[in-house]
């Protein structure tokens, strides 16, 4: 087997265009959690990939292109809102009680968001994914008006608990009771989501 074009240890590729493109994005959804935008290469993400930098480019254009459908993958997926708009704040509470517990996976949306949104650019294609999806998906279940500032806000809540349990560990929170906690998140989300009444 020869090596690379890039000089880089020669790896087996997946057989068609549509494998090659999969391994790709999955390996750059992973790099992009794990390190953001600013922290890793197209070479690092193509070499985990079994492909080379030049294959990477070929296929996404640009590592911009390349993290713009990163997050449009990482964010698709509702992790933590229901599919049930009755239970729409019981089901968010429960599910960020659940991902956001120590022994919780820590390959998340969240992360690739945090991580990267200090670069401007990236915060950009990340503002773009969440409005897609999760926020468009909580603001179509929203009856009343300004149905998509409170699905914001709701999602500020998400972020500003997925924060304080998970990332910085906050001793209160991780050591909360859960059934509690998801009570107070209840309550709260219920406040955020509950369409204004109406003026006498």
């Amino acid at each position: 087997m020869s090596q690379e074009p890039d000089g880089g240890t020669p790896h087996k590729r997946p057989r068609n265009a549509a494998a090659t493109r999969e391994a790709i994005l999955r390996s750059a959804v992973i790099a992009f959690t794990k390190h953001g935008y600013d922290g890793v290469g197209v070479r690092e993400i193509a070499q985990s990939a079994g492909v080379t930098a030049m294959l990477v480019n070929r296929y996404f254009g640009s590592k911009e292109q390349l993290f713009a459908e990163a997050v449009d993958t990482a964010f698709a997926p509702r992790t933590v809102l229901p599919d049930h708009v009755a239970t729409l704040s019981q089901g968010i509470a429960t599910r960020l009680v659940e991902r956001t517990a120590p022994e919780s996976e820590h390959l998340d949306p969240f992360l690739l968001m945090l991580r990267s949104a200090a670069n401007p650019k990236a915060a950009e294609i990340v503002r773009a994914g969440i409005e897609k999806h999760a926020a468009r998906y909580l603001s179509d279940q929203l009856e009343g008006p300004d149905a998509d500032e409170r699905a914001m806000l709701a999602h500020s809540l998400i972020a500003g608990f997925w924060l304080m349990r998970k990332m910085i560990g906050s001793t209160a929170l991780v050591h909360a009771d859960p059934d509690d906690l998801t009570r107070r998140l209840r309550a709260m989300l219920d406040v955020v989501v509950t369409a204004p009444a109406e003026p006498d």
